[in-house]
């Protein structure tokens, strides 16, 4: 008896020993089951949420079409000019072209404008025109098939940056193809500078011709610095307002007369008039316009004007001579270069006698250049409808010329670009 109880206790324990050991296989069997289904689910989780983002990188890669952060350089080969548009090599960083990447394709037909965008990064002011001008852009850009918009902003390094980023949100809703190309202004202007060192003095503000003042004159010598492969290009002010296709302004180029080789508007406001004294232009011009002071601003042709009192020089439209506005301009690069006239009077003793001959000091530096020849050589320019610039201030209206002021300033026809000059304000759509 006393055998059996011992085998019995030793069997009960046994029986004890493999429920405990049954228990731990079993409860090791259910994490495995439990690891294997949990470990599963996540990571079709993670597959799951890793296939949405790239599908909603896809998205808006596909939306955007371009990644403006990256510096490429665009090589295009030269193609047949039509409409205003070509093939463009930019050339390289050497050259002082940095360029962004777009989604134009090689063998499509390129539409140039071109935009000054330095010392955005310091201005408030200047960012909120830019996003006005792009955004209205965009609003109203519509381009055929095969066809690219490319825009240059000639800028300073820290300025791309900003503007690189902002074209980003410009950009998102384009419907066009279209390419970005950054130039430095550096480069730029250092090529300009023996072009138009000579003729800074009479157009610029101060009494000296300075470095930086060059890229102030970069329409005059363009078709000196861009490759021979752009010929068209418009140039555009940050402060304007597109209320209409921006392709049809290239159009224009079609219409320009023999020998023509800038297409230009208008000046909307007495500027070339001429003024009797300092005391007629006071000092919050000076703040406004951003021009200079006024002891120089009046030698622009009022003495010419006060030696020919019959001239036509200064006087408002139709039969007057009122010099031009450069917030847009159509650029002929080709016919620049051709005209032997244009490039005669780029030379330094060709500008000095004609600056003489009208008695002429201005300030304002491309826009008084192509005013001046455009009193002795008219046949160079193509008069550009009032409304592909329509100028908004009216700061002379208020000192001194209110009897004149709207023989200047109206403008008939439909309005396809405003001007928002002397920081006027624009109207909403």
């Amino acid at each position: 008896m006393g055998i059996l109880r011992l085998v019995a206790r030793i069997m009960g324990r046994i029986s004890t020993f493999r429920s405990y050991q049954f228990v731990l296989l079993l409860a090791a069997a259910l994490a495995v089951v439990a690891f294997y289904y949990f470990g599963s689910e996540r990571q079709n989780f993670s597959s799951t949420t890793k296939r949405i983002k790239q599908t909603q990188a896809s998205h808006n890669t596909n939306r955007n079409d371009a990644d403006l952060t990256v510096d490429t350089v665009l090589s295009h080969p030269a193609g047949s000019e039509e409409q205003g548009g070509e093939e463009l090599d930019v050339g390289g960083e050497s050259e002082g072209f940095r360029s962004t990447t777009g989604n134009g394709d090689a063998g499509d037909h390129r539409y140039h404008a071109l935009m000054m965008f330095t010392k955005v990064d310091k201005s408030r002011s200047l960012q909120d025109k830019f996003r006005v001008a792009m955004l209205s852009m965009v609003k109203h850009g519509r381009f055929l098939e095969g066809e690219v918009l490319v825009l240059h902003f000639v800028s300073d390094e820290a300025s791309k940056e900003l503007g690189e980023r902002m074209l980003q949100e410009f950009l998102l809703d384009a419907t066009f193809k279209y390419e970005v190309s950054f130039h430095d202004v550096a480069a730029l202007t250092q090529k300009l500078f023996p072009i138009v060192e000579a003729m800074q003095k009479h157009f610029s503000a101060g009494s000296g011709a300075y470095y930086s003042d060059a890229i102030f004159f970069l329409s005059v010598a363009m078709h000196h610095i861009m490759p021979e492969s752009l010929t068209r290009i418009v140039q555009l002010d940050l402060d304007l307002k597109y209320r209409t296709n921006i392709r049809d302004l290239f159009q224009e180029f079609d219409h320009f007369p023999p020998g023509a080789v800038i297409g230009i508007t208008r000046e909307m406001q007495p500027v070339y008039r001429g003024h009797k004294s300092p005391a007629s232009r006071p000092t919050d011009c000076i703040q406004l316009c951003g021009q200079a002071t006024a002891a120089e601003y009046r030698h622009t042709f009022w003495q010419y004007r006060k030696e020919n009192p019959q001239t036509r020089v200064g006087e408002p439209p139709p039969d007057g001579l009122p010099g031009f506005n450069s917030g847009v301009m159509l650029l002929d690069l080709g016919a620049m270069r051709a005209s032997a006239l244009y490039n005669q009077l780029l030379e330094p003793s060709n500008v000095a006698k004609l600056a003489d001959q009208y008695r002429f000091r201005g300030h304002l530096g491309d826009q008084d250049f192509f005013t001046m020849i455009g009193m002795e050589h008219p046949e160079l320019f193509y008069s550009l409808a009032c409304g592909w610039n329509r100028q908004l201030c009216t700061w002379w209206r208020d000192h001194g010329y209110g009897e004149v002021f709207q023989l200047y300033y109206r403008c008939g026809g439909p309005i396809y670009i405003y001007h928002g000059n002397c920081n006027s304000p624009i109207p909403d759509d």
